[in-house]
C-alpha cells in the first residue's frame, strides 16, 4: 500500500529494480491483507465521493451566494483530482501488486506457522501482524545460513521491544523503511 499510495518511492525501484543479491519473500497472507485493504479503501473513498457530491449539490443550489458559487467550483475540482488520485493509487497498486506476485517467494501457511502463533504471546490485538512475524520466523530458521531482512514500515507493531527481540533472536534484520535497508545493503557490498 506504501507503494500505491505514493509514499515510499524508494520501495518502488526496489521492488522493480531488485539486486541480484536480494530475494524477495512475501508471506501468503500478506498478498489477502493488502487485497482486503485496498477494498476498504475503496469503500471509504466511496464514502467520502458521497458526502463530497452531497455538498457540491448544496453549494450548486445556493444562487444568491459568491461563497456557495466558489465553493461549488472548487468541490467539483476537487472531486474530478481526488478520482484521478485514487485512480493512480489503484493503478500503482495492481502494478505492484503483480510485480511482487511475480518476482518474490510466497510462503505458504502451514499448520506450524499457525501454531507458533498461537502459542507465541505477542501482539494479541493483531492478528494478522501476528501471523506475518510467524512466517517471517518460520522462514528464517529454514534458512539458517543466509543474511535474512523483514522490512515493514508497519514500526507501531513490528518496531515493539517484544518483536524486534523475536525478530534478532531468529537472526532477521528489521527496518522500516526502505531507504535505511538500502544504506545497510549499500554498506555490506562495500
Amino acid at each position: 500500500m506504501s507503494i500505491a499510495k505514493g509514499q515510499d518511492t524508494q520501495a518502488e525501484d526496489l521492488l522493480f529494480n531488485t539486486p541480484t543479491s536480494v530475494r524477495l519473500a512475501v508471506p501468503s497472507i500478506c498478498y489477502a491483507e493488502a487485497l482486503t485493504t485496498l477494498e476498504q479503501e475503496e469503500k471509504y473513498n466511496e464514502d467520502f465521493l458521497r458526502r463530497l457530491d452531497i455538498q457540491i449539490n448544496e453549494a450548486e443550489r445556493d444562487k444568491t451566494s459568491q461563497n456557495a458559487v466558489l465553493l461549488f467550483s472548487l468541490l467539483d475540482q476537487s472531486k474530478v483530482s481526488f478520482i484521478e488520485r485514487r485512480n493512480d493509487i489503484e493503478q500503482r497498486f495492481l502494478t505492484a501488486f503483480n510485480k511482487l506476485y511475480t518476482k518474490a517467494e510466497m510462503l505458504t501457511l502451514n499448520t506450524e506457522i499457525l501454531q507458533e502463533s498461537l502459542n507465541r504471546t505477542i501482539l494479541e490485538k493483531h492478528i494478522m501482524d501476528k501471523l506475518i512475524l510467524e512466517f517471517i520466523v518460520h522462514h528464517a530458521r529454514l534458512h539458517p545460513n543466509e543474511i535474512k531482512v523483514f522490512l515493514s514500515s508497519n514500526s507501531k507493531e513490528f518496531g515493539k521491544r517484544e518483536v524486534t527481540d523475536v525478530l534478532q533472536d531468529t537472526g532477521i534484520l528489521y527496518f522500516n523503511k526502505t531507504q535505511n535497508f538500502l544504506g545497510w545493503l549499500q554498506s555490506q557490498s562495500s
